[in-house]
């Protein structure tokens, strides 16, 4: 399972009118530790930055999965509930889970997050669905020297 970091970034941005703008943006990396994390956005941002930047925050996520579609610009939050029933009270219990979903809309993002979850086995609900600020996602690049 992976292990997702949010990372923000403060850099100076020029802007369509010519002006610079100070900037501070989302991304999001996966990684094993808070220092992996750093390294790793400052690795894949280096080539679209242009003079100073500084990471400005980095914080674990409780994002469990994520589902990407090429297509889409934005990335949606969807919290669901997974629906157990206690077997000795009979009563049903909800465990909340976060999912990003990417696309170029609120009812693509539903649409996506349902294709996601199709042959899961365990009954869930939609809570939310909200669109975050987060720029861009970066998975981990397994090695092409990876032994067989």
């Amino acid at each position: 399972m992976a292990l997702w970091f949010e990372c923000k970034i403060r850099y100076d941005r020029m802007q369509e009118n010519g002006a610079v703008k100070k900037v501070n943006e989302p991304y999001l990396v996966d990684a094993l530790s808070f220092t992996e994390a750093e390294a790793r956005i400052i690795e894949e941002m280096k080539p679209f930055i242009s003079g100073d930047f500084s990471i400005s925050a980095v914080k674990k996520t409780r994002v469990a999965e994520i589902f990407f579609d090429p297509r889409g610009d934005k990335w949606y939050m969807v919290k669901y509930n997974i629906i157990t029933l206690d077997e000795k009270s009979g009563a049903e219990k909800k465990s909340a889970v976060l999912t990003l979903v990417q696309a170029g809309d609120f009812d693509t993002a539903l649409e996506n997050f349902k294709d996601g979850m199709k042959g899961t086995l365990a009954d869930f609900e939609v809570a939310s669905i909200t669109e975050t600020m987060i720029m861009d996602v970066f998975p981990i690049k397994l090695s092409e020297a990876t032994p067989e």
